[in-house]
């Protein structure tokens, strides 16, 4: 499972490495366009959109290194990273998302960022396959346990089929991440009714 922490150890470099490098470049590109004085108004719009078309390449690159490493996660934890997710993906998709979570510490990064990119993945598979309506995201600490559980109601799979032939690699990531936690998964699916994901991993601080 050293292919998981090698990934991650990328991306924090990538996210990184835009943000400082190259984020302080677009920067001072946009400090010395805002610098230039015309006097030709035909040049003065060709000046402004350049400089309007540099603060859409800034914003995309903040999107980008925030996606390959959420500050939120890494400043205030979990809760908040996935709370943030769960805002941005009921605005832009025809997906309620009901987000529910108790007694959550604040977790090392490694187990962090794998429950964060396991239920992003949770999230993915169900904009992209289920065709749900709601989907149900519970994230709770019991005993020694941290637990996470999912519903949706969308139209559901056949997960011994799946499993029998080539698992797909959204399954094959949250069974990777799951493992490197020492955790167990258990997803229980049927047709028109929904797909539940259950994972606890154990944890003691």
């Amino acid at each position: 499972m050293a292919e998981i922490t090698t990934l991650e150890n990328e991306r924090a470099r990538i996210a990184n490495d835009l943000h400082d490098e190259l984020g302080l470049v677009l920067s001072t590109i946009k400090v010395k366009l805002s610098s230039i004085e015309i006097d030709d108004a035909d040049d003065r719009k060709e000046l402004q959109e350049s400089s309007d078309y540099l603060d859409d390449m800034i914003k995309r690159m903040r999107e980008i290194s925030n996606d390959l490493m959420p500050t939120t996660l890494l400043r205030k934890g979990l809760e908040p990273a996935v709370e943030e997710v769960v805002k941005k993906i009921s605005v832009s998709k025809d997906l309620k998302i009901n987000f529910h979570s108790s007694d959550i510490p604040m977790l090392p990064n490694e187990i962090a960022i794998n429950f964060y990119r396991i239920i992003l993945e949770i999230i993915h598979n169900t904009v992209k396959h289920a065709k749900a309506a709601n989907l149900i995201i519970e994230l709770k600490k019991e005993n020694d346990f941290i637990f996470l559980n999912t519903q949706d109601d969308g139209i559901g799979f056949n997960y011994t089929s799946a499993m029998k032939g080539n698992p797909g690699l959204g399954l094959r990531n949250l069974l990777s991440r799951t493992d490197v936690m020492n955790g167990s998964l258990f997803i229980e699916s049927k047709v028109n009714i929904g797909t539940k994901y259950s994972i606890q991993i154990p944890y003691l601080p």
